[in-house]
Parts: C-alpha cells; sequence; structure tokens
C-alpha cells in the first residue's frame, strides 16, 4: 500500500508506515501525479479534495486531519466508494484557548463585556462553557439548536449587537442556513462602534470585499482575524488594519495535532479492519508540565499570557509581509509552516502564591494548579 501525506500532519510517518510505504508533500502541492499509484491520502484543510485531484486515480480512503470538511467534495467520494474520515473536535481545545488569550491579550476589561458565540458545536460549544465558567454575560447564535438544549440562544440580530462576537461556524454554502459571507455589509453596519469581531472558524464567512469597504469607511468593528477569505492571499492593507491577525494557527496545538492524526488513524484501522499493538498510540507524546510562577499580583490575563501570547503570532506574520518583494501568499505560507506548535494550557503547572478565586478560573481554563 502507498499512502500519500501532508507534510504537517504530526505523525503521520510513523503512524501509518505500519501498513505501507508513506510519502509526505506540503499540502498544497499535492497534485494528481502524486496519487497515480497511491491507495490512502492524508490531507488538511490547505488541500481540495476533489474530482480535480482524484480523477484516474486509485485512492480509495482520504483522511482529512482537522475539524472542517469544507475543502471536501463529500459527493464526489462518496459517488465514488472513496472512504472518508475526519477529526471532528481535535483542535477545539486550542481554539477556544487562541480566542481567550486573544481576548487577554488586546481588549482591556473583556470579562465585563457581552460576548455572542455564533456557531455552538464543537468549538463553539467548549468557548461559550468556558466563558460562562468566566462569569460572562454570554449570548448564542446557531439555527440548528433549541433554546431547550441552550438557554443563552438569541436571534442573529440579538446575537450582532453583544461587545465581542465571535464567530465559530462551519463553512456551508447550501441549506436552509449557508454560513457563506453570512457576515456582509448590512451585518457590518449592524454591529456597534467599538465591538470586537473575532474570525477562528473559516474565512469566508466574513465577505472580505464589504469588509475592506467598511474599513475605509472608518465604520468597522475592530477585528481578531485568524481565517482570511482568499488565504492564504490575503490582503496587505487589511492586516494592517486588525486589532490581531495569524496566519490560521488559532487549533495549532500539540495535542490538536495529536488528537487530529490519531482520530485518523483509527478511522484508518477501521476501514482495514486491523489494530496495530500500540499503548498510547504510535504517535509522540506530549511533554512535561512547564512551571508559571505567580505572585499575589498575578491576574488571569499574566498567567494566560505567559502561556501563550498571540501578539507574538501577529508580529510574525507583520514581519513577513513587511517583505514587499514577496508574494502575501507565500509569506502567509511561510510563517504557517514555520510555526512552532504551542501547548495547551493543561501541559502548564501554576505554582506560588495565588488567590483562591483566580486559581479556580484558571483550573477552569485547565491550568494545573499547586495548592
Amino acid at each position: 500500500m502507498k499512502i500519500i501525506a501532508d507534510s504537517e500532519i504530526v505523525g503521520a510517518e510513523s503512524c501509518f508506515s505500519l501498513y505501507g510505504e508513506v510519502k509526505v508533500y506540503p499540502g498544497r502541492e499535492i497534485k494528481a501525479a502524486h496519487l497515480r499509484d497511491a491507495d490512502a491520502l492524508l490531507v488538511r484543510s490547505v488541500t481540495s479534495i476533489d474530482r480535480e485531484l482524484l480523477a484516474n486515480t486509485p485512492i480509495r480512503f482520504v483522511g482529512s486531519a482537522t475539524i472542517g470538511t469544507d475543502h471536501v467534495d463529500l459527493d464526489y467520494l462518496a459517488s465514488n466508494n472513496i472512504h472518508f474520515a475526519h477529526a471532528p473536535g481535535c483542535n477545539a481545545s486550542a481554539v477556544v484557548q487562541y480566542v481567550i488569550a486573544a481576548l487577554c491579550a488586546t481588549v482591556r476589561g473583556w470579562r465585563d463585556k457581552s460576548v455572542s458565540v455564533v456557531g455552538c458545536g464543537q468549538v463553539g460549544g467548549r468557548l461559550l462553557a468556558s466563558l460562562k465558567a468566566l462569569g460572562l454575560d454570554c449570548r448564542v447564535y446557531d439555527p440548528f439548536l433549541t433554546v431547550e438544549q441552550v438557554p443563552e440562544l438569541v436571534s442573529f440580530n440579538e446575537a450582532l449587537s453583544a461587545d465581542i462576537i465571535c464567530l465559530h461556524t462551519p463553512l456551508t454554502l447550501q441549506g436552509a442556513f449557508p454560513t457563506f459571507h453570512m457576515i456582509g455589509e448590512r451585518e457590518l453596519s449592524e454591529i456597534k462602534t467599538g465591538a470586537i469581531l473575532i474570525n477562528a472558524g473559516r474565512g469566508a464567512v466574513i465577505d472580505s470585499q464589504a469588509l475592506e469597504r467598511k474599513l475605509s469607511e472608518g465604520a468597522c468593528p475592530q477585528l481578531i482575524l485568524d481565517v482570511w477569505e482568499h488565504e492564504p492571499a490575503i490582503g496587505r492593507e487589511l492586516l494592517d488594519k486588525v486589532l490581531l491577525g495569524t496566519p490560521h494557527i488559532a487549533g495549532h496545538s500539540v495535542d490538536g495535532k495529536l488528537r487530529g492524526t490519531r482520530m485518523v488513524l483509527d478511522a484508518f484501522e477501521q476501514w482495514l479492519g486491523v489494530r496495530s499493538p500500540r499503548v498510547n498510540g504510535n504517535v509522540p507524546d506530549t511533554l512535561e508540565k512547564t512551571p508559571i510562577t505567580v505572585s499575589d499580583r498575578s491576574s488571569l490575563e499574566t498567567v494566560v499570557l505567559s502561556a501563550y501570547d498571540p501578539r507574538r503570532d501577529f508580529a510574525d506574520l507583520r514581519s513577513a509581509f513587511s517583505d514587499r518583494g514577496m508574494p502575501a501568499g507565500k509569506a502567509f505560507d511561510a510563517v504557517r509552516t514555520a510555526y512552532q506548535l504551542r501547548q495547551e494550557f493543561n501541559h502548564f503547572r501554576i505554582q506560588g502564591e495565588l488567590e483562591q478565586g483566580l486559581g479556580e478560573e484558571l483550573v477552569t481554563l485547565g491550568f494545573s494548579v499547586d495548592r
């Protein structure tokens, strides 16, 4: 068996080499020519899985180590008897922690503001739970849920009235509630001045042309963007105007990547009808806990930013884009490819004098706290 894999899938070679020859390539460079004699394909979100890529190839299994599937033509796979698996929820904790860290880094007094979570699935649901545990005033928009399931459910217009709006929907083009360009010129006009709009879901949920028009008019919410329409070729002007911008790395934690690989491996083995003799998985385990020493003057913000400060990622992206001779797409991908996977909060141990209430909040976010 021959397996083609995105080189960014952590542990792909060590896991899948048990079942055949594994060849890795950068995800954006995987072409039909690589698949002519391959049986399985392992990708992330940067590879489009469709007829153009797979026609006239012997591929019978496609695995995507991602939460989303908008890069995959599921109908084509089904009609051609190609098995598909992905990794829903694999990096949800990392994305939640990215949003919390971004707020800690950029929005003064954010815990006193109202927050809307748009899309309450794997990521949005966990974000809602974290924000409620911290005492924030939360509301939710998700047309597929009921008030019995989520008491915070409100209309879309009510969701847009919050101080902070977090987008965590999949990207869908059809159905009763498509999310493509769900934030357009009208919606941007309805968001109040000074509000924060965070997109760590899918870039095309926001209409980038409408966004640029509103920015030129000076009538746009403050933006925290990890995903961008048309990425990697994002606009330099837009990057210059955001409050915080990162190259689609909100979910790029060690744990998130490992979970994604393990979930696809489990599906692959189920498809084969075998099970490898592994104890903790063939993917390497994560590291020991890193200590963070605190004092009675420490705050939730200082502790969170000691574990992860997204402003460093913003600085790296802006530095790459400062080279006007490098195309925007190459600059974006260069930073994303070189990104050093971060540890999630559960890999940090808080030690030192700590006010009890703060300690409980940090435990809620996943930190280990010495008592």
